[in-house]
């Protein structure tokens, strides 16, 4: 299963980086492939993908929570195979490192010649990027704050 590992570094507390990211309803504002998430309960969020022109569904599962530290989750019904983690390193006062690390498992042949020609991991480094632009711009109102630890 490839894996894919990026980071970057943003100019907010670790706090509001983490709260940024627990709003997952806001995702497709900086998560290019994703058309929408609903958030079923704490933990569960139904997601809709498109992926090089191929639309997606599936439901991923929160299977590890700590609150400005990291959020871990899989797969558990759906058109993708795929699970990871997201973890917030305080550098500074008003500086954050966050790390997604994802493994997943390409299907078709457009999802195996991109992964081995490293788009899934210049999609992520993209995301990111959104991410970043977005959290340093956007409202910090806190996001859901509990614990998951399945």
């Amino acid at each position: 299963m490839p894996q894919i590992t990026e980071s970057v570094d943003v100019d907010v507390p670790v706090r509001a980086a983490y709260d940024q990211w627990t709003r997952f309803e806001e995702f497709p504002t900086f998560l290019d492939e994703v058309v929408t998430i609903t958030q079923v309960d704490d933990t569960t969020t139904d997601w809709t993908v498109n992926v090089g022109g191929q639309e997606r569904s599936f439901r991923a599962v929160i299977t590890e929570q700590h609150p400005d530290e990291r959020v871990a989750w899989t797969v558990v019904d759906g058109e993708t195979e795929h699970g990871g983690v997201v973890t917030f390193h305080k550098l500074a006062e008003d500086k954050t490192r966050v790390t997604a690390q994802i493994d997943w498992e390409p299907s078709g042949f457009l999802e195996h010649l991109g992964s081995a020609v490293g788009a899934g991991s210049h999609a992520v480094k993209k995301d990111l990027e959104n991410y970043k632009k977005r959290v340093e711009s956007a409202p910090t109102d806190p996001g859901w704050r509990g614990d998951v630890n399945a």
